[in-house]
């Protein structure tokens, strides 16, 4: 049986065809490369692009005028440095660590199913530049890091096969390598994508030192459970991301239930992906609004 977070990759796939991001020949290569069979990967294809009701009814983001770069949310990164920490049973695990000027409290940064990217790093940089130093971990570490991979469809077949006990264990070591490094500091977090899954992963791991968490379009784990956390979330979602959105109202009874502070944000008139601005469904307007709500959840309880 596929493991819950490889069948939100292979969904993704799926969804990146659906949209007319990739072609039919890519998908069923990455979905390959997943460890999906032929009929199983067709099948899931088309029923993506039978039932799936976001290609139709999203509007598109407007694109830049020719020649410009978006432009992503937030202050000007500061500068982001490459960095090697203890992990468990005696790995080394890889990250980019960007140090605020005067710390208001650490956040620890979850990349997206391509691994630990240049966008990634730029988020690690600006969240310092708002006052915010983080640590964004690389969770292929283990087998080298995101760079020893040629192609982005390999990382994402990497990552689906690792479970989810070693990233709970590998994103704990982070927070202990973050607490290091910012001592007293409060600690946060922010996914994005399959790192928002992994943030709510996290969460389920009962990590008690997590002051707050901002999970971005992240999916959330079979049976999640915070009961004995202490983090204040804040959950952000896309209006046309049907697929994820499918898991929010169980993420808000689960926050219920644990009796934690939150808030559930759903950004009207985009997609899923909509804060990575090196991406297709990027929007400038709500993921500087996303941006700014991040920084201000994280004032209020990372002070």
């Amino acid at each position: 049986m596929m493991s819950p977070f490889k069948r939100y990759l292979a969904e993704e796939i799926a969804l990146d065809h659906a949209e007319g991001l990739i072609p039919r020949r890519e998908a069923l290569r990455r979905l390959g490369l997943l460890g999906i069979g032929l009929s199983a990967a067709t099948a899931l294809l088309a029923a993506c692009g039978a039932g799936d009701q976001v290609a139709a009814t999203a509007t598109p983001a407007p694109s830049p005028p020719a020649g410009a770069s978006p432009s992503p949310a937030g202050p000007s990164p500061l500068p982001v440095e490459a960095v090697t920490f203890p992990g468990p049973e005696g790995v080394t695990l890889q990250g980019a660590w960007a140090q605020a000027r005067q710390p208001k409290g650490a956040v620890l940064v979850i990349h997206e199913n391509r691994g630990l990217t240049d966008h990634i790093r730029s988020v690690a940089g600006r969240l310092a530049a708002s006052g915010y130093s983080a640590l964004a971990l690389d969770l292929l570490s283990r087998e080298g890091g995101t760079a020893s991979f040629s192609d982005t469809a390999q990382v994402t077949a990497k990552l689906g096969e690792i479970p989810p006990e070693r990233f709970v264990a590998d994103m704990k070591a982070a927070l202990t390598e973050l607490s290091k490094r910012e001592e007293g500091a409060k600690l946060g977090m922010v996914g994005f994508c399959f790192g928002g899954g992994m943030t709510w992963l996290l969460l389920a791991g009962k990590e008690p030192r997590l002051s707050a968490a901002v999970p971005f379009y992240g999916p959330l784990p079979e049976g999640a459970d915070f009961t004995g956390d202490r983090a204040a979330v804040l959950a952000i979602y896309a209006e046309q991301d049907a697929r994820v959105n499918a898991t929010r109202d169980a993420a808000r009874a689960a926050l219920e239930k644990a009796g934690l502070e939150y808030e559930i944000v759903t950004c009207p008139g985009v997609g899923h992906a909509f804060f990575n601005d090196t991406g297709p469904r990027y929007d400038a307007q709500a993921a500087n609004q996303a941006y700014q709500r991040m920084i201000g959840w994280f004032g209020t309880h990372l002070a």
